[in-house]
């Protein structure tokens, strides 16, 4: 009976890990749709000459190439042509790998200064406007020091481009910051990183923040929403609300075999039983950066409980280095983390949409008020002449109440 089980049992578990590897494998790299949207390309789009404004959303873009072949810097220079003085890009956070932009006489100085030079050579002479926020590692991976380094990076940013908005919210504070980018589309920039940030990190009139206690954050946040129900809101931030990928709890099956990978993609020493207790420390406790770690899951639940009240919401995050679009309680929440890196992403679940490859979202708004997502990857673009487009998706929204007055 025992050599029964001894043989049995582990045949049954390399079968099963053999066919969900296999099932992995199957759809990595591969765009995921909602069963309704499998027909996207059948879509009809308003004219053309109807669009009021674009909005370019790339997420961690802080490992671009510096030698003028980035394929994600092309896309973007084909939006920039499209949009002209109507497009805003927003650069979602984590705009320098691997810690944000050191002081100079640190070994990584160079090369993360080239790389922000690189991004900001891309914008510098921009017909519309590019706004840059910051994410964990912009704020050394948000350990100890993190603040000062946030501030260094700001301001090269500011200084660089000549514009004291290119960088939002300024000195590291909280927010809510709100633009008005046309008649009815309104951003609002959140710095979320403030929230699972170790260590020091502004607050007050002494930090150049314009209030001394977080709670005002929120109550700031409510008025805004509340006042500008009329309008299509794009709140800008740098973690994501919802994710089918690493920081929301979703590992391979290669990561919980080979856990050392994690550390370095070559460390393929199998650990199986002992190597899913890192996945599974990261699903129930998290990281700081994980939507499962205390400060992460209470700032994502007081947001939302905020953003569940309103129906005309489209939070747009990078974080994690891939493509997503979730539509919950008629809001719409995207993941656009794939400017310079890929990594795994599960389908199904809330998504709708789902990808693993580098590329970039687009939001264009009409003047019928409609707003149209648009996802572009770089696996489209290798040919020249091909449509970047993997993926479009009205997003309805429901407006709640009569024009009042916009909150600036």
């Amino acid at each position: 009976m025992l050599t029964y089980f001894l043989i049995i049992f582990p045949t049954l578990a390399i079968i099963y890990l053999a066919f969900s590897y296999w099932q992995e494998r199957k759809y990595r790299r591969k765009p995921f749709y909602k069963l309704a949207d499998i027909g996207w390309k059948k879509c009809t789009l308003p004219p053309p000459d109807d669009l009021v404004h674009s909005v370019a959303l790339l997420g961690d873009p802080g490992a671009v190439a510096t030698d003028g072949t980035d394929p994600v810097l092309k896309l973007v220079e084909q939006w920039k042509l499209e949009a002209g003085q109507r497009g805003t890009a927003l650069l979602l956070g984590d705009i320098v790998y691997p810690v944000g932009l050191p002081p100079e006489g640190n070994m990584l100085y160079n090369t993360s200064l080239l790389r922000l030079n690189t991004l900001l050579d891309t914008f510098k002479h921009f017909e519309g406007q590019s706004i840059f926020l910051s994410g964990n590692h912009d704020w050394n991976k948000g350990r100890k020091g993190g603040y000062k380094q946030l501030l260094r990076q700001e301001q090269h940013v500011v200084e660089y481009l000549q514009n004291e908005e290119a960088y939002l919210p300024r000195n590291g504070c909280p927010g809510p910051v709100t633009k008005q980018l046309a008649e009815g589309l309104l951003l609002l920039i959140i710095n979320t990183q403030w929230w699972v940030q170790r260590g020091e990190k502004p607050l007050g009139a002494k930090d150049g923040c314009p209030y001394e206690h977080i709670d005002e954050f929120f109550q700031e946040l409510k008025a805004v929403l509340r006042q500008n129900k009329h309008q299509r809101i794009i709140v800008a931030a740098h973690h994501p609300l919802y994710s089918n990928a690493l920081h929301g709890g979703k590992f391979t099956l290669k990561q919980h075999i080979f856990p050392l990978t994690a550390a370095h993609k070559r460390f393929y020493i199998p650990l199986p039983i002992f190597g899913s207790l890192y996945p599974f420390y990261r699903q129930l406790f998290g990281a700081y950066e994980d939507m499962s770690h205390g400060r992460y899951k209470r700032m994502r639940k007081r947001l939302l409980r905020i953003f569940n009240r309103y129906s005309n919401i489209i939070y747009a995050a990078g974080h994690d280095h891939n493509l997503q679009h979730f539509e919950v309680r008629q809001n719409h929440y995207i993941v656009s983390g794939s400017g310079s890196k890929t990594a795994f992403v599960k389908k199904g679940g809330k998504a709708t949409f789902t990808l693993e490859e580098l590329g970039l979202v687009v939001l264009n708004y009409y003047k019928n008020g409609q707003v149209w997502m648009e996802v572009r990857a770089v696996t489209s673009a290798e040919d020249p002449n091909a449509d970047p487009v993997v993926f479009r998706k009205e997003l309805q929204s429901v407006l709640q109440a009569a024009p009042q007055q916009v909150v600036q």
